[in-house]
C-alpha cells in the first residue's frame, strides 16, 4: 500500500463503520494524465449510490482538510460489483461455496488460471472445484501462491 491509500484507509475507516459499511479495496492511480482515488465498499445486501455519495462528500471533506494530495485528483466511491475481489482472508472464508477466478505467481498443475467453486479455505491453503470439459477436478492452491483473487459470475 502506498502512503496515500494508508492515510485514506485511516479516515475513510471511522466513517464506514459509523454507515455499516466494509471497505474492500483503495486504488490509487495514474490513468492517462489524470489521477484517480478509488473506493471500493460494500455491505451484506449490497451498496447504493446514495451510500457512495455520502462517503464520498464526508472522506472529501477530510481529505480537503489535511491535503495529503499534492496534485489534483479524481475521487470515486463505489461498488466492487459482482465480481469483487477477495483480499483478506475473511473475504475468502465469506466465498466459500460460491464461483472464483483466481490467478497465480507461478503454474500450479501447469496452469495459472483458475475458475471453479471455492470448496473451502483453510490453514491458507484454497480448494477450488473446477470442470475440464465434462469431469471436475480439485485443485488445492496455497493463499501465498494467489496473484489475483475475485468472485467469478460464471454462465
Amino acid at each position: 500500500m502506498s502512503k496515500v491509500t494508508n492515510i485514506v484507509e485511516e479516515l475513510v475507516t471511522p466513517i464506514l463503520e459509523d454507515m455499516q459499511l466494509e471497505l474492500v479495496d483503495i486504488e490509487y492511480v495514474k490513468e492517462g494524465k489524470n489521477w484517480f482515488l478509488r473506493l471500493f465498499i460494500d455491505k451484506e445486501d449490497g451498496v447504493d449510490i446514495e451510500e457512495c455519495g455520502i462517503v464520498s462528500e464526508r472522506l472529501s471533506e477530510q481529505l480537503d482538510e489535511i491535503d495529503p494530495i499534492p496534485h489534483n485528483y479524481f475521487l470515486e466511491v463505489s461498488s466492487p460489483g459482482a465480481e469483487r475481489p477477495l483480499k483478506k482472508e475473511a473475504d475468502y472464508i465469506k466465498a466459500v461455496n460460491k464461483n472464483v477466478h483466481i490467478s497465480t505467481y507461478e503454474p500450479i498443475d501447469g496452469e495459472k488460471i483458475f475458475e471453479g467453486k471455492l470448496l473451502s479455505f483453510e490453514e491458507n491453503i484454497l480448494t477450488i472445484e473446477i470442470k475440464i470439459k465434462t469431469r471436475t477436478k480439485t485443485v488445492e492452491i496455497p493463499l501465498d501462491k494467489v496473484a489475483k483473487a475475485r468472485l467469478a459470475v460464471i454462465f
